[in-house]
């Protein structure tokens, strides 16, 4: 095919797929991974106590009670956390699937992917991929907000992924658990993979915040200022907020008219306060890779009580109390990387 007919082809399915409800587009299917772009790079890798020491020398900056130490990770599938594997560990490498071009200014609808597919490309068996991204709309039936936290082993998938979103007239949330043969995520993705096995992490403890940066902002920052201009340093994981509440979103359906700022896009979400123990699950990264055009953090969080959506703060930072689990990846996966550039959406 020629590139006129091939970039109006992709035109003609923008603009239909644009023009159709969620409902007309359940029978979507997943693309085929042959189809897309994949890109992979080394990362820099410190050991995990130079990294520890790092968030110990920043993070004071911004909470008042602190403590980072490399320890055995618990296990995570038990209370508080609940993930799909007990750890962290076993080739663990950064995923970061599509972007938020392909959401905004309108949506591309046929930019669903199947992470077992996905999961073949990486090449990490049995697979742990934890992370933020946007939920399957084709089995949702609207847009919506997606907690990853999902097992793959020889192809079998125990899913605990959640799914978030708005409803109704008084905008309630919902929330569901995605059932094992639902394994697809749909237009973005920033997911932190492993084998899932236990052992070496960083914990890091914090409590009341006495400055504006949120939890994760505070870590990306400190490993930005030690890494950012000469590595690229790419860590994943999960944390508690174990006491407060937090200032979450959850996306609307998609929007009819373009949304072309971040204020536009501000006013699309839905904002909630949503209540502790919140468990966030997401990767964050030294500085976006340059031409690999990385989202440097993103977070989504779920819990026990109904309530899940993207982390942006906690709303009460005298009483806040967070500890969580860290490891350094040591790949990045670059899956279907937009051509557009803009950079609003990404907060």
């Amino acid at each position: 095919m020629s590139n006129s007919l091939t970039l109006y082809a992709t035109v003609v399915i923008f603009m239909i797929c644009s023009s159709l409800s969620a409902a007309q587009c359940k029978n979507i299917m997943a693309l085929d991974p042959t189809s897309y772009p994949v890109e992979t790079k080394s990362l820099h890798v410190p050991p995990l106590e130079e990294v520890a020491e790092v968030f110990r020398s920043y993070l004071p900056t911004n909470f008042k009670e602190v403590n980072v130490e490399v320890v055995e990770s618990p296990n995570l599938t038990e209370g508080p956390f609940y993930l799909a594997a007990p750890g962290l560990n076993g080739n663990p490498k950064i995923l970061e699937i599509g972007g938020t071009q392909y959401l905004l200014p309108l949506v591309t609808r046929e930019k669903v992917y199947d992470l077992k597919d996905v999961a073949k490309l990486i090449a990490v068996e049995p697979v742990l991929l934890i992370g933020a991204g946007a939920g399957p709309f084709p089995y949702v039936g609207v847009n919506c907000e997606g907690i990853v936290n999902l097992k793959i082993e020889n192809g079998i998938a125990d899913q605990q992924t959640r799914t978030s979103k708005v409803e109704g007239a008084d905008e309630h949330m919902v929330v569901q658990v995605l059932p094992n043969n639902e394994t697809r995520i749909a237009l973005l993705g920033n997911l932190f993979a492993s084998q899932g096995k236990t052992g070496k992490v960083i914990k890091v403890s914090a409590k009341q915040r006495i400055a504006k940066k949120n939890f994760i902002e505070t870590l990306r920052n400190s490993i930005e200022e030690k890494y950012g201009k000469q590595h690229l340093v790419g860590i994943g994981g999960a944390f508690l907020i174990r006491q407060g509440k937090a200032r979450q979103h959850v996306m609307r359906d998609f929007s009819k008219t373009p949304i072309t700022d971040n204020n536009a896009v501000n006013n699309w979400l839905k904002f909630y306060e949503m209540s502790a123990p919140l468990i966030a699950v997401g990767t964050f990264t030294s500085n976006d890779g340059g031409e690999l055009d990385l989202r440097v953090q993103h977070f989504h969080s779920f819990s026990t009580h109904g309530e899940a959506g993207h982390y942006h703060y906690d709303t009460t930072p005298d009483t806040v109390e967070y500890v969580g689990y860290f490891n350094v990846a040591h790949e990045i996966v670059r899956v279907d990387k937009p051509t557009a550039n803009h950079k609003y959406g990404r907060d």
